[in-house]
């Protein structure tokens, strides 16, 4: 993990607080739906830290917290966008269009039952707005990150075993730049900056700022 400025150390150390309260909460009541989503939207948050398979996993284990708060009570709303989320996360994480394409159609239905029992929450709609352009955004971000892997100096892509020479790393490409240009995603998925800093995984990936 590189450097972490101020606002970002405070998050991070807010969001580890809050996997750790909600995880004593659900010690305490098995039964807490309510403390189940908690953890697992703190460890989504958390995720954004972490790099490659790290931050997979710890998706993997919010979607989990999420599935066991729906089970306790199927018709939680927030649980069920939370979990939409966590799928439009894992599916801009991969770089299969087809798995990606299954994650977001997960999410799709996550966002709709979330949409029936609250039918006038406007940040549920949104959700749904932005999942149907979530393929075109994943097909866009795929080639932003094939041409990175192309830079002069940078290789083949691949780990930094072979090319050695250059002053610095590869440069990295500005994928913060093209998530900034697509109608407000990260208002709804917050998680989405993050996910394009782990999005270059197999070797584990370099932390990029996303700002």
């Amino acid at each position: 993990m590189e450097m972490l400025g101020k606002d970002e150390l405070e998050r991070l150390m807010f969001f580890e607080q809050a996997r750790e309260q909600s995880e004593k909460e659900y010690q305490d009541n098995p039964e807490d739906a309510h403390a189940l989503t908690k953890w697992g939207g703190a460890l989504l948050e958390l995720a954004h830290f972490r790099q490659g398979s790290d931050a997979y996993g710890t998706i993997g284990e919010a979607v989990e917290k999420f599935e066991k708060a729906l089970s306790l009570e199927p018709k939680k709303h927030d649980a069920l966008w939370c979990l939409g989320n966590a799928y439009t996360s894992q599916g801009f994480l991969t770089s299969d269009t087809g798995e990606a394409k299954a994650y977001f159609n997960r999410a799709t239905d996550c966002f709709k039952k979330a949409l029936n029992e609250e039918p006038n929450n406007d940040t549920y709609k949104k959700a749904l707005e932005m999942t149907s352009k979530a393929p075109q955004l994943h097909a866009e971000l795929q080639k932003q990150i094939s041409n990175a892997q192309i830079i002069p100096g940078s290789g083949s892509g691949r780990e930094g075993g072979g090319g050695g020479g250059g002053s610095r790393a590869p440069k990295k490409p500005r994928i913060s730049d093209f998530w900034y240009d697509v109608g407000g995603w990260v208002c709804f998925f917050g998680i989405a900056a993050g996910i394009v800093a782990v999005t270059r995984s197999a070797p584990p990936p370099q932390p990029m700022a996303v700002r």
